[in-house]
């Protein structure tokens, strides 16, 4: 994306946690029409990251900016417009209608007291049949299974219509199909200009987005299209070469996928 400003920027961010440095100066930015992965072990950052990226953590040190204007100068109500935001352990549960939790993805633009119009009434429906979760809009978040949920959480998050989404494990609790239609839905989103960045543990799904970023004990340790093989070299070493990254053909032409050594 050179030539373009990005959407939203991070310059040398430290976090230290429980005495431990979770979030190592890492700078890296985001730019409309890209769909990125981040990916890494267990305890590597990338929550953290996410969390100091969406304004939800204060860094110890380093800078966060969104649209070019720093975070912490954006209104809070501006902010939410700009920036979706999906936890990786969500609110999940309450007698409260999927419907109803897809309508809070609109909060930002009618506000607390307002009233939804049509339009938020068109965002929320468009969202829900995105996620595939249209069909069950009137039962209760503790009536649904965890997929269901997901899907539920996912569509509130797609509601806003911001132009950066911040997804924590996205995939969480859904099947092959409706894995497949959430990819493809980030990847839309990105086609029409947002900027999409997801935290993923399956790095095959992981290799089929635009961009994969690293992180490895709290620092970003490579940026780049699967295609890279310094990419594919670092993705192995981090998790200790249990894996392998091959290409293999498809009816879509040529995909980076990970095969387990054992």
């Amino acid at each position: 994306m050179a030539g373009t400003a990005p959407l939203l920027q991070a310059e040398a961010l430290s976090l230290r946690l429980g005495g431990r440095r979770v979030v190592n100066a890492v700078s890296m930015a985001l730019h409309g029409g890209e769909w990125a992965a981040l990916v890494g072990p267990n305890g590597a950052g990338k929550s953290t990251l996410l969390q100091l990226l969406a304004g939800l953590r204060e860094a110890d040190s380093g800078t966060v900016g969104l649209a070019g204007r720093g975070l912490r100068h954006w209104p809070a109500r501006e902010r939410a417009q700009q920036l979706a935001w999906l936890s990786q352990q969500g609110e999940a549960d309450g007698d409260i209608a999927a419907a109803d939790v897809v309508r809070l993805g609109r909060l930002p633009w009618h506000g607390l007291f307002g009233a939804p119009d049509t339009g938020d009434e068109a965002a929320v429906a468009a969202a829900m049949a995105e996620t595939a979760c249209a069909e069950f809009a009137g039962r209760r978040l503790n009536e649904l299974s965890g997929g269901e949920r997901q899907r539920v959480l996912l569509a509130r998050a797609l509601a806003v219509g911001s132009p950066v989404l911040l997804l924590d494990e996205p995939t969480t609790h859904l099947d092959a199909p409706h894995q497949r239609a959430l990819l493809r839905s980030l990847v839309a989103r990105a086609r029409r200009g947002a900027a999409v960045l997801s935290v993923l543990h399956d790095v095959t799904l992981a290799l089929a987005a635009d961009r994969v970023l690293v992180m490895d004990q709290g620092r970003l340790v490579a940026d780049g299209a699967p295609a890279d093989a310094g990419l594919r070299a670092a993705l192995v070493a981090v998790f200790g070469a249990t894996f392998s990254v091959e290409c293999v053909s498809s009816a879509a032409g040529p995909r980076w996928v990970a095969l387990p050594a054992l």
